[in-house]
């Protein structure tokens, strides 16, 4: 029997408004002049969970002995593209460093950090200037890699900016509010959308090739690892981040408009059932990342200046303005500022039990119909796949294969049976 032929869609419709449907969305402008692309968002807005507080982070090569070493390659470099295409500055693209930081404030009778010798051990620690080296809690420091292997971006505003390009590029471009809750029949037609909270609220979208791409809340066997963070100011730009030893291992991703974002101590894996863009915020989590960095940057008595002092940032998940200066910044001389935190948020990384993103064709006996696929499952390196993944999604949508990533790795027919949830 001859195969087949396969036919390029040209209404594609993507469930979920994450950095990987939005990738998917751009590519499929920009490489596939795809004149129809509609976007379906429990929320009805661009980035409104993970990929809207996420860190941003890029990194080269420290996937490279696992399945997505070739994926994380082809998305660092096209994370460099996008920012040339976009314009930098509006996405807060840019090289800088990393280092692993070892430290240890507590190793003395009365909990304060014993006096640190000048020289190698804070040589290349951006943040331990003169006027704080003789208390930093710093008992070494590695590089993990330089501005030819570690890059950053602001999530929120490189899917913005996506966005922007393909309604600009797009004639039938759109956004609906609105959660996926079947797909009609053996034929592909479109999918049936709930637009609110009625179930009788229901509509067809025509179509002809649909992608699930709603990070934990995409399907039965994607769980969710709950994350906090915190954006606090700094006192100048800082140029390096650092994955803390000690302390509680805290990260601290600095940014290019005088603020870090701090994050750490993950939630055990769960079933996700907040939703999204209304992840609750707990306070003592919050406490306990600034507590941490204080900590790790050796400032432990500024601890009490923080207090329950959340200035109504929970809701705040945008930092795009930052007005503070050293002044508004207290008389600290430290180079991070935790005790007055501009952005209070959490989210959920969707992870699967073989912590292997799921990205491919849906088999038909879970999808219900044909041309139907899947994305999700990046873990905590969503927004630097996001890019590759965007574009071998849209490959494998119009042309039936993926030229740039093996997508083998990643095939959903691995796990066998499962449920897609109302997406």
């Amino acid at each position: 029997m001859a195969e087949k032929e396969f036919q390029a869609p040209d209404h594609v419709l993507i469930a979920g408004a994450g950095i990987i449907g939005i990738s998917t969305a751009y590519y499929l402008q920009k490489n596939h002049n795809v004149q129809s692309i509609t976007l379906i968002d429990r929320t009805g807005s661009i980035a409104p969970a993970a990929s809207g507080k996420a860190g941003g982070f890029l990194t080269l090569d420290w996937n490279d002995h696992s399945d997505t070493g070739q994926l994380t390659r082809r998305s660092f470099a096209l994370h460099q593209e996008l920012a040339d295409d976009l314009d930098p500055s509006t996405i807060q693209y840019r090289r800088l460093t990393c280092a692993a930081v070892r430290v240890n404030p507590y190793n003395t009778p009365n909990g304060s950090a014993l006096r640190r010798p000048r020289g190698k051990k804070l040589e290349g620690v951006e943040w331990a200037v003169p006027a704080n080296v003789e208390q930093s809690a710093v008992l070494g420091m590695q590089p993990l890699g330089d501005a030819s292997t570690i890059a950053q971006v602001h999530p929120k505003r490189l899917c913005e900016r996506m966005w922007e390009r393909v309604c600009q590029n797009v004639p039938n471009a759109k956004i609906i509010k609105g959660a996926v809750h079947s797909q009609e029949g053996g034929h592909f037609v479109g999918a049936s959308v709930v637009t609110d909270d009625r179930e009788d609220a229901v509509i067809i979208i025509e179509g002809n090739a649909l992608l699930f791409a709603c990070g934990p809340w995409t399907a039965d066997i994607v769980k969710g690892v709950k994350y906090h963070s915190v954006v606090v100011p700094t006192e100048s730009v800082l140029t390096q981040c650092v994955f803390f030893s000690g302390c509680g291992d805290p990260e601290v991703y600095v940014r290019p408009d005088s603020t870090a974002y701090c994050t750490g101590f993950p939630e055990p894996e769960r079933v996700v059932v907040e939703e999204p863009g209304q992840e609750q915020i707990q306070p003592e989590k919050i406490a306990t990342i600034l507590e941490s960095v204080r900590d790790a940057c050796g400032h432990r008595n500024d601890a009490n200046n923080h207090g329950n002092n959340n200035n109504n940032n929970n809701n705040n998940n945008n930092n795009n303005n930052n007005n503070n200066n050293a002044t508004d910044r207290g008389n600290s001389s430290w180079a991070l500022d935790t005790t007055k935190p501009i952005v209070e948020q959490a989210c959920y990384l969707p992870t699967t039990d073989d912590n292997i993103p799921l990205i491919g064709k849906l088999p038909k006996a879970v999808s219900g119909g044909d041309c139907c696929y899947i994305a999700t499952g990046h873990g905590c390196w969503g927004i630097l796949l996001g890019p590759a993944t965007g574009e071998s999604m849209s490959n494998l949508i119009m042309t039936g294969k993926s030229t740039n990533v093996n997508l083998a790795p990643f095939d959903p027919k691995r796990v066998g049976a499962f449920k897609l949830v109302p997406s």
